[in-house]
């Protein structure tokens, strides 16, 4: 098997996959109307189960995650609704972490290896400020709800970032997020529509977390230029 065969199969398999869950319309399968109705039943599951739960849990997370399964807050509501605050939301962060991690190896082993070899020195430029910076930008895009949770899992492996400082800007990132609808889920008799876990505040917050997360690169950048005007 040639070397560019090796590095193309796991993203297409990955892009089969994914093709596959829509062409199911997975997503249909499970609504925030569903969970209520079933949510009994779940419970049920969870008390005769409760070593093998959390584990089909994470891994029914990671898939969604990998997948790009639009269910991830649904499966977070349930979350909260059946292991509570705490563990739900180690659960949740756990995989979606592993899920992220697999679709970011797979885009930086494949688009992120055949760019770097094409690119030319614009590119190498925005590399080496992303690498130097690289947890204090995935900390603000983890943070701040605007960015596409699937965008931010494919854009930093375009540009060579390690898979330990995603992995952990990743897993520490989403807390803040996933705690906050792991919350709402223990009441997830009182949710009506997902529209409800929106408010301004809220996303005020994430935006203050996202903007504290970027201190240290801007001090970086600042002590970079005074060194050039000494």
């Amino acid at each position: 098997m040639s070397k560019k065969i090796r590095r193309f199969l796991p993203l297409a398999i990955l892009l089969a996959l994914i093709a596959f869950a829509y062409a199911l319309d997975l997503q249909s399968h499970l609504s925030l109307e569903q969970i209520k109705t079933h949510k009994e039943s779940f419970k049920g599951f969870i008390t005769t189960h409760p070593a093998l739960s959390p584990f089909i849990f994470m891994a029914s997370y990671t898939l969604c995650v990998a997948l790009s399964v639009p269910i991830a807050t649904l499966l977070t509501l349930l979350g909260g609704f059946l292991f509570g605050l705490w563990f739900g939301t180690l659960y949740v962060v756990t995989g979606a972490t592993i899920g992220a991690a697999i679709v970011f190896h797979i885009a930086k082993t494949s688009l992120g290896e055949t760019l770097r070899e094409k690119a030319g020195p614009f590119y190498n430029k925005i590399e080496k400020n992303m690498k130097d910076n690289a947890a204090g930008y995935l900390l603000f895009m983890r943070l701040i709800p605007l960015f596409p949770f699937v965008a931010v899992n494919v854009v930093p492996a375009l540009f060579n970032i390690p898979l330990r400082t995603f992995v952990l800007t990743t897993f520490f990132g989403i807390i803040p997020g996933s705690a906050v609808y792991v919350y709402f889920g223990q009441q997830l008799g009182n949710i009506n529509a997902l529209s409800d876990l929106a408010s301004p505040k809220a996303l005020f917050a994430f935006v203050l977390l996202g903007v504290f997360s970027l201190i240290p690169v801007f001090l970086k950048h600042y002590k970079d230029r005074k060194k050039l005007q000494t």
